[in-house]
């Protein structure tokens, strides 16, 4: 049995990862990639079965962001030509749910450019959340920058079940990355999610220069906040951001932090998110034995795999297409208290 079987096994017994072992895990090198996934499995298997959790998401208002993250094509400082438009109609916004529902996803995401939504974008995604839940069978999560405790309360009213907002990266580096607002304005966002009774849906973003303990500290800060989802993105450099020449990511990396992220994060969902097309390539289907969610027909300003095409790759890897609301399937394992500072 390899040290990474030995300790997928520990975890599945009850084990907490530690950071000594986790930064193990980021060393391993491409001869021992398959068995690290392999042991990956065990945990992800476990846990979710062989389900993936289809999402789909809405650029329901695009640029004009104040913000400076230096990641972002909708930046204040990005000089990349993308679409840029105020919020959509709620009629939009059932409409792209709809779509969203058609290609087998269980939860729809509706995301807005901006610091933080104004009280009239927030009534505008709240009618619309109400005719959704109306009219259609899904889930419904949200990304709309910092938000106030009033207006969590106001979408949680509304029909609102998840709340998305990333940590994105160390709170040591997230400096290096937005200097327009802080980490623990992301950390205030999230406290403000859970205490309007919302679903967390917290991750963050690999590949923009980050060290290794950078990647632990995430990974560590993110248990202490227990989200109920955590999306993993992969950086899409993108033409006229800071960030435009990094080249950090390879399909092997990508595929060791998911496995890190698994590790530690046993009974959490974990989705291969943004920049999973662009960085795994051919390697995309491994990441199906380590994370258990999948974005599917793109993202904010960058394409992504059509949904057709994705349910065809699930299916040739022998895995399922979840239905209904997506849930752990055991409660067996370690037991984590949600806490956010």
């Amino acid at each position: 049995m390899t040290p990474c079987e030995t300790l997928a096994d520990q975890v599945l017994q009850g084990h907490v990862v530690t950071r000594e072992e986790g930064r193990a895990i980021l060393q391993t090198d491409e001869a021992r990639l398959l068995p690290l996934v392999n042991a990956a499995y065990k945990i992800r298997h476990a846990f979710w079965g062989r389900n993936v959790t289809l999402q789909m998401l809405l650029n329901a208002k695009s640029g004009a962001c104040q913000e400076d993250c230096h990641y972002c094509s909708q930046s204040s400082i990005s000089t990349h030509s993308i679409d840029r438009y105020a919020l959509v109609s709620p009629e939009a916004m059932l409409k792209a749910a709809c779509r969203a529902h058609e290609a087998n996803a269980q939860r729809y995401c509706v995301v807005i450019s901006g610091r933080t939504p104004l009280d009239k974008e927030i009534t505008g995604i709240a009618s619309a959340v109400k005719r959704i839940k109306r009219e259609l069978p899904i889930q419904v999560c949200c990304s709309v920058g910092l938000l106030t405790a009033s207006q969590a309360t106001q979408l949680k009213a509304a029909g609102v079940d998840r709340i998305n907002h990333n940590l994105n990266t160390s709170e040591a580096y997230h400096p290096s990355i937005c200097t327009t607002h802080t980490y623990h304005d992301r950390m205030t966002t999230l406290q403000n999610a859970r205490a309007a009774g919302l679903e967390l849906c917290s991750g963050g973003i690999i590949g923009m220069g980050e060290s290794d303990d950078d990647l632990l500290d995430l990974a560590f800060a993110l248990r202490d906040v227990a989200p109920d989802s955590i999306p993993l993105n992969m950086l899409h450099p993108m033409p006229g951001t800071p960030l435009a020449d990094a080249t950090h990511l390879t399909p092997h990396r990508c595929l060791v932090i998911l496995c890190l992220f698994r590790f530690i994060h046993p009974k959490r969902e974990l989705r291969a998110a943004g920049g999973r097309e662009f960085n795994l390539r051919s390697l995309q289907p491994l990441a199906l034995y380590v994370a258990d969610s999948l974005f599917v027909n793109g993202y904010l300003t960058t394409p992504g795999q059509p949904a057709d095409e994705v349910q065809q790759m699930i299916k040739d890897m022998g895995f399922e297409v979840a239905t209904g609301s997506p849930t752990c399937t055991t409660s067996s394992g370690p037991s984590v208290s949600p806490v956010v500072p």
